[in-house]
């Protein structure tokens, strides 16, 4: 067993670095190698030694034991694609000849309508929300501009949080984010959101011992915002609100608005900085529960 836990642990390393030289993402190698490593475990337990012997049955067995221990479908489908990286690297190395695993085959299928629901604010909470960030008293002005920036442009928070100085462009009223890989997007900015920018770079940011930093958002410790910094400040804000406040759904809330709104999907999709229009398409086009429900009460 000794020697097949040494095999399994080269396999992996050269499917690292497999990953490495065809350009994959960090994050997105992280994952697949997590994903195959626990694949792995689990011929382990199963007295398979020989990872790179990969049989149809051993993908089949893994994806049913998934499904019995209730992993969400979306959990599942990662690792099929995890999966399916792995056996390619398989057959590039000449480790093995078949492709057992084929997203078409092995991917759950989500019956269109019955995708999980994003969770969204109610314009009721929207507004309970814009009404509060504006006492000063209450919240800074950064805070502010935090929550608008979350709720008008759609970001994700580590873009947020690497928003600099030089990326906003008062000529168009543009903000320039940098997303995941390294892709560039252009989100256009209301006019007020602009004007609250401004207000907060003239004054709060001034009195920042860091305002010097090429970030549009400082902390009191460091010279740009951190996620967790954010996420407390929204934990901060959902104890006085009484609803869940956290920045993803922010997000969604933005991309759904937009939808409402009349706004097709593909420029949300730009606007959202997704590498795929299915991606906004699977979140996105039932919106929320409440959306549903509020469409049956009208037959």
């Amino acid at each position: 067993m000794k020697q097949g836990r040494c095999l399994i642990v080269d396999v992996i390393r050269q499917f690292e670095q497999y990953l490495v030289e065809n350009g994959i993402a960090p994050k997105t190698i992280e994952s697949y190698v997590g994903d195959v490593k626990g694949f792995c475990v689990y011929l382990e337990g199963m007295g398979v030694e020989q990872p790179t012997d990969l049989k149809r049955f051993y993908v089949s067995s893994y994806k049913n034991h998934l499904m019995e221990n209730k992993y969400a479908v979306a959990t599942i489908n990662k690792k099929i694609n995890s999966l399916q990286a792995f056996n390619l690297f398989l057959i590039d190395r000449k480790l093995t000849m078949e492709q057992v695993v084929t997203l078409r085959k092995d991917r759950i299928k989500v019956a269109a309508g019955s995708e999980g629901e994003v969770e969204v604010f109610s314009e009721q909470e929207v507004n309970q929300l814009l009404f509060f960030v504006q006492d000063r008293s209450k919240v800074s002005q950064r805070n502010h501009l935090i929550v608008w920036l979350l709720l008008y442009t759609g970001v994700r928070v580590s873009e947020l949080c690497g928003i600099h100085l030089s990326d906003l462009d008062y000529l168009t009223n543009t903000l320039r984010v940098t997303g995941k890989g390294g892709k560039y997007r252009e989100i256009p900015l209301r006019p007020d959101l602009v004007d609250l920018i401004k207000a907060y770079i003239r004054s709060e940011r001034q009195e920042n011992k860091h305002r010097d930093s090429p970030y549009l958002l400082l902390s009191q410790r460091a010279e740009k915002m951190r996620k967790d910094a954010v996420n407390t400040l929204l934990e901060g804000l959902e104890k006085q609100l009484g609803f869940k406040l956290y920045p993803h759904k922010f997000r969604h809330t933005f991309c759904s608005r937009l939808l409402k709104k009349g706004v097709p999907l593909t420029t949300v999709s730009k606007l959202a900085g997704h590498a795929h229009i299915q991606t906004t398409a699977h979140y996105y086009i039932n919106t929320s529960r409440q959306d549903k429900e509020q469409a049956v009460a009208l037959l």
